[in-house]
């Protein structure tokens, strides 16, 4: 599945130690779009959180699984991001995790017009 929505808040990073090694875990509260706008809590696991894309403020464009559990007769939902990419028109830089270049000509000392 998939949504775009504006990144309202994030909740602290929450990190631990399992079985397998350290983990670490990423909430979000993203707003969608349209005439009835949800607040969406979404969580980001591991490397796939990215520091330069959550912004508040900024859109984002978020793949998603659902999934639910049974725990003591009770039952809990998790989204889990599996992909998180900024649409432009955010509010800081939509453009972040695309590499910057300085716009200052290359000088070139020889008499020809190769950069080599």
């Amino acid at each position: 599945m998939q949504l775009i929505g504006k990144l309202i808040q994030m909740l602290p990073l929450q990190t631990g130690q399992g079985k397998s090694g350290q983990w670490k875990k990423q909430d979000i509260v993203v707003e969608t779009e349209g005439q009835y706008p949800k607040k969406v809590c979404i969580s980001i696991w591991g490397d796939k959180i990215n520091p330069g894309q959550l912004v508040v403020g900024n859109k984002l464009k978020i793949d998603f699984d659902i999934e639910s559990r049974e725990y003591n007769s009770r039952w809990y939902t998790d989204v889990k991001a599996w992909k998180v990419e900024p649409v432009g028109g955010g509010s800081s830089s939509g453009d972040a995790g695309l590499p910057v270049y300085d716009d200052e000509p290359i000088q070139s000392n020889s008499g020809d017009d190769l950069p080599f």
